[in-house]
């Protein structure tokens, strides 16, 4: 008992500590909604129009539609490799954009760029792979609140590349530029180390109470990172120690999680400490004989239980299969293929709500620089944190908030979609109006939206077409990205914006005034309506589906806190 005891609580520490390696990898793997940042010294190193530079952001995006071969790589190759060919292509994609801003060689071709832009897009979707399904399978029955700390950190992850590079570089886009290659390789070398897939058993021994516990407090420190962040960015400019000292504890905050396997580990041995006491003690009070008779009994009379109860699992495997036979397909909330799954009404509905929600998003990410500039500001970073924060806060509350209400009242995680699609869609309006501070209040609502959609989709994604599939149906999903950016912001940002600019001397162009973005804006607005039905739609299609899963979780809880019998 000591030894399968102590075997456990090893594997818990990995699993913990390998989540905890996932949240830093995290931490640094959102760098495609750091375009803003360097966007303008690409369009005036390369000479570009408005329309040419969102292309340019498009083909970023376009490499996250070469996930689809990160997500059929995940069922076929063990974490560590997927991480390292994540980290190499970054290192690649961003070093060459690197050497370019930082006029190391001379502005390549058009075309050359896209293809570096492209794997840059292209490696965080290796590491977004790695991560996300590793850890959804280590901690299946708390979906929510790991997507939710997960997407969370990402959605951090911008404002602390930003802010890092403000209080140590003073903003200098080619420094900027540096870190997005040079960190992630790094962080992903120390992640190959520990980020492992665990046992099926080890999972299912996994401590509900605890994990729970855990979770709560990642979250705490997660939040605290991002008050500390968003304080720093509303406290305008710093001197040089108060960056500097901003930035290590930013870092010693960045390492806090680790006290969660620590604690799991000194536990662990506290107790396999008391289980080695306990047993002496038993060892000396109970004769060895009285032992083995009472073992040779138990043998004899758990053995006929044990037959019976193996042929009703039989009997009830050889039911599931002919019920399954009869069926052709699988059901909703079953491991579906991706052949099965996109014969399913529910899986374009959801994939559609998403292109609503992520793909109006990405424009606003996407175009964030040249919209601080139309509206007269002469620093957009403020802007791309804001996003980058309450992204995080939209993120990290919808993991936990929507598992609290399935538990609690059977809500239909896709609810939440909507909700947070009716707030994105009021802040479309108000950015369209054009009233002072618009742009600060549409940057808090559409960051926080954004980050809602990407942290419930998630979840919901794995509970409607199970695991076994899940990370190439998951890259399926996250095609609305570069399909979002390119309809949304390579043509109608890009086109309507040329519509209203000027040509400038150097051969690009420039607009000013409210009225540059106005239509982009009303368009977004309208397209988000469409995505409020999709989502109310498919939140009516699967509500039997949550009510399934909330019995299930009510009974798993009720097991969890029951007395031992033994």
């Amino acid at each position: 008992m000591e030894i399968w005891n102590r075997g456990w609580r090893g594997a818990m520490v990995g699993r913990w500590l390998g989540f905890v390696t996932a949240v830093w990898v995290q931490c640094i793997s959102g760098n495609n909604y750091t375009f803003s940042n360097y966007s303008g010294a690409l369009k005036t190193l390369m000479g570009l129009t408005q329309l040419q530079l969102n292309n340019l952001s498009v083909a970023k995006d376009i490499g996250k539609a070469f996930g689809i071969v990160a997500g059929l790589a995940s069922d076929r190759l063990p974490t560590p490799i997927i991480l390292l060919i994540g980290s190499l292509e970054g290192l690649v994609g961003y070093g060459a954009q690197w050497l370019v801003v930082r006029q190391s060689i001379r502005p390549l071709p058009y075309w050359q760029m896209c293809i570096f832009l492209c794997m840059g897009g292209n490696s965080s979707t290796w590491m977004n792979t790695a991560v996300l399904v590793t850890c959804i399978r280590n901690f299946r029955q708390n979906r929510g609140p790991v997507s939710g700390i997960l997407k969370g950190y990402v959605g951090l992850s911008t404002a602390i590349f930003t802010d890092i590079c403000c209080a140590l570089f003073s903003s200098d886009p080619a420094s900027f530029i540096f870190l997005l290659a040079v960190v992630p390789a790094a962080v992903c070398t120390m992640a190959m180390l520990f980020l492992r897939e665990s046992p099926p058993e080890d999972v299912e021994a996994e401590d509900d109470g605890d994990g729970s516990q855990y979770f709560a407090v990642i979250n705490a420190m997660a939040v605290t990172i991002a008050v500390y962040l968003l304080i720093f960015d509303l406290t305008g400019k710093h001197e040089a120690l108060v960056s500097r000292a901003f930035a290590v504890v930013l870092l010693l905050l960045l390492a806090a999680p680790v006290a969660v396997p620590i604690h799991i580990a000194l536990k662990a041995i506290h107790r396999s400490g008391g289980c080695r006491e306990a047993d002496a003690e038993d060892g000396v009070s109970e004769p060895l004989l009285a032992a083995e008779t009472e073992k040779t009994e138990a043998e004899v009379a758990n053995s006929g239980e044990t037959s019976g109860d193996s042929a009703a699992a039989e009997e009830v495997v050889v039911e599931e299969k002919v019920e399954r036979g009869r069926r052709q397909r699988p059901e909703i909330g079953e491991d579906h293929t991706i052949v099965e799954a996109v014969k399913t009404i529910d899986f374009w509905v959801l994939f559609f709500s998403f292109l609503c929600g992520v793909g109006t998003g990405m424009t606003v990410m996407n175009n964030m620089g040249q919209m601080g500039t139309a509206m007269g500001y002469t620093d957009v970073s403020i802007f791309v944190s804001m996003l980058s924060i309450w992204g995080f806060f939209g993120r990290i509350a919808s993991g936990s908030i929507s598992e609290y209400f399935i538990k609690k009242h059977a809500t239909p995680r896709p609810v939440w979609n909507a909700a947070s699609q009716i707030l994105m869609a009021a802040g479309y309006v108000m950015m369209a109006i054009g009233m002072p501070g618009a742009l600060f209040i549409g940057s808090v609502i559409v960051g926080l939206s954004y980050g809602v959609r990407l942290a419930v989709s998630v979840p919901t994604a794995s509970e409607l077409f199970g695991l076994k599939y899940y990370g190439l149906i998951y890259n399926i999903l996250i095609l609305n990205l570069p399909l979002g950016s390119f309809l949304f912001s390579g043509l109608l940002a890009g086109i309507l914006y040329d519509a209203e600019a000027t040509n400038t001397e150097a051969g690009g162009n420039t607009c000013v005034g409210a009225h540059c973005y106005r239509m982009v804006f009303v368009v977004l607005a309208l397209v988000s309506l469409v995505g409020i039905g999709l989502d109310v739609l498919l939140a009516y299609r699967t509500k039997q589906l949550y009510g399934k899963i909330h019995l299930n979780k009510r009974a798993r809880d009720t097991k969890a806190a029951a007395p031992d019998s033994h």
